[in-house]
């Protein structure tokens, strides 16, 4: 089934998530699927949360940290600023804790502290998974493509929403016991209860939140997940084990693309030595990916001549991808 097949069957699907190793073509596969959405009359938000990637280099726009921007008609681009996100975070943080507590400025040892916060990997992780709920909890668009980062962070990335979901499920089931003891306290205590109480709500808001999310990237019916590769031997098993491990999170697989074909057609001409043994050697990766992926393979795209930049080339990748000429 081609790729301009599965989404015509499965039109319900809207959030749509390219996966795989650095370097494969996600990136541009994600903007080439926006492209031929946008041409098709939907309205298409693209999206990269891998702070090596660059929607800005292949649309020729400067959309870093900038919000949802419009490229042309339709497709809306947006790429995350992973720094910016951490000191929204630590200045809410700053905030919540002087409304919570009733302080007039921050101690100096929980300054320092919130400041170190922003060195620690954890932290990053946690601002992009926070944009990427922001993002697709407003549903203001009627697809969603999201650019994810490279495998492990991607696997750390998807595991993030269960983990959460259990860690708040043990918190806020805590808070509802604490809740159920006597009500009938001292005025003095009334006040303590209060902030105790507005602890409570902000926990159940970051649950609801992250439960959104989590339903949206596990649901088969709206989310189809795509793995990229090249037919060479160690991304195929690479990319093997991946879809694996993705489907410990119920992530919804939906197929594979296979990028930078070299044609076999060059065989014929007058070609480098190292050109021709590249070709055979793909050749065997290539029956390796039909033997462990089959159907599942819904687009094979042939190596460009040229780099994948500014909308014309783009188009010219969404008609080979999708296989169909587009106005």
């Amino acid at each position: 089934m081609s790729l301009a097949d599965i989404f015509d069957k499965y039109p319900d699907r809207r959030y749509i998530m390219y996966g795989g190793k650095g370097g494969l073509g996600k990136t541009t596969f994600s903007a080439a699927t926006a492209y031929y959405l946008a041409k098709k009359g939907k309205k298409v938000l693209v999206f990269s949360v891998d702070p090596q990637a660059s929607l800005s280099d292949i649309f020729e726009r400067d959309i870093f940290g900038k919000g949802n921007i419009e490229i042309m008609p339709n497709l809306f681009a947006c790429e995350v600023d992973a720094d910016r996100r951490v000191q929204d975070y630590q200045e809410e943080i700053r905030r919540k804790i002087i409304d919570m507590y009733g302080m007039k400025k921050i101690p100096e040892e929980i300054e320092s502290y919130i400041k170190a916060s922003s060195a620690e990997p954890a932290m990053e992780e946690s601002a992009i998974f926070d944009a990427v709920v922001d993002i697709v909890v407003k549903s203001d668009f009627d697809y969603y493509i999201y650019d994810l980062v490279p495998l492990g962070h991607a696997l750390y990335y998807l595991s993030m929403a269960s983990i959460y979901d259990a860690w708040l499920d043990k918190i806020t089931g805590l808070r509802e016991q604490m809740r159920e003891y006597d009500q009938a306290i001292a005025t003095m205590q009334r006040e303590e209860q209060t902030s105790e109480d507005q602890i409570y709500n902000e926990l159940v808001y970051i649950k609801e939140r992250i439960g959104q999310s989590s339903k949206i990237m596990t649901d088969t019916k709206k989310t189809a997940f795509f793995f990229v590769l090249t037919p060479e031997e160690m991304t195929i098993v690479d990319t093997e084990k991946a879809a694996g491990l993705f489907a410990k999170y119920n992530v919804p697989l939906a197929g594979y693309l296979v990028n930078r074909v070299i044609s076999r057609d060059l065989l014929n001409e007058n070609i480098p030595e190292y050109l021709r043994n590249r070709i055979q050697m793909q050749a065997g990766a290539l029956e390796m990916i039909d033997q462990k992926f089959g159907s599942t393979v819904h687009a094979r795209v042939p190596e460009f001549d040229s780099e994948i930049k500014g909308l014309d080339t783009i188009k010219k990748l969404a008609e080979v991808m999708f296989e169909e000429k587009l106005s």
